[in-house]
């Protein structure tokens, strides 16, 4: 199973996303993980890579299934990790071979062309606390055919109160 980490960052009530050529999708940097390595490494190295820059205050947003289906059966599977973070450091790339960097407002999330599996996960990472957890089925031309979400806030307990 392929394992994905992206990463969104969320500053002054923008998030930097790329843009990509093939679909002219936005999508939150990112990429696959390298075999042994850790889902928020494989994070922060993506975004790196992608973006020329550093993030600060990086954390744990979403873990997903892709699930790819065609005439009922599955023919692809992966793991996607979304981690957020509200800072970073460095001068960003304008454009990599893969796509153009963009700020947009947080509010441009619902609009933008993007995978809507991509547009719930990236939602929930620049709106809402917490981690969300889900399942999305497609076709294999990206058209969502069903969703699955869940989510969870931590709960602090101290104990000398």
């Amino acid at each position: 199973m392929q394992r994905i980490a992206n990463l969104l960052i969320i500053k002054d009530k923008q998030v930097l996303l790329l843009k990509k050529p093939r679909r002219d999708w936005y999508v939150a940097p990112g990429g696959k993980m390298e075999p042994g390595e850790s889902i928020f490494k494989a994070a922060v190295r993506e975004f790196t890579e992608e973006t020329n820059a550093t993030p600060i205050g990086t954390h744990l947003k979403g873990v997903y299934t892709m699930m790819i289906q065609e005439q009922g059966k599955t023919v692809d599977e992966w793991m996607l990790f979304t981690f957020a973070a509200n800072h970073l450091t460095g001068d960003l790339f304008k454009e990599t071979t893969e796509g153009i960097l963009e700020w947009h407002p947080v509010e441009a999330l619902a609009t933008l062309p993007m995978a809507e599996g991509d547009r719930t996960n990236l939602q929930f990472a620049a709106n809402q606390q917490g981690v969300q957890y889900g399942t999305f089925y497609y076709t294999p031309e990206f058209q969502l055919i069903e969703e699955s979400i869940q989510s969870s806030i931590e709960e602090v307990n101290h104990p000398n109160e």
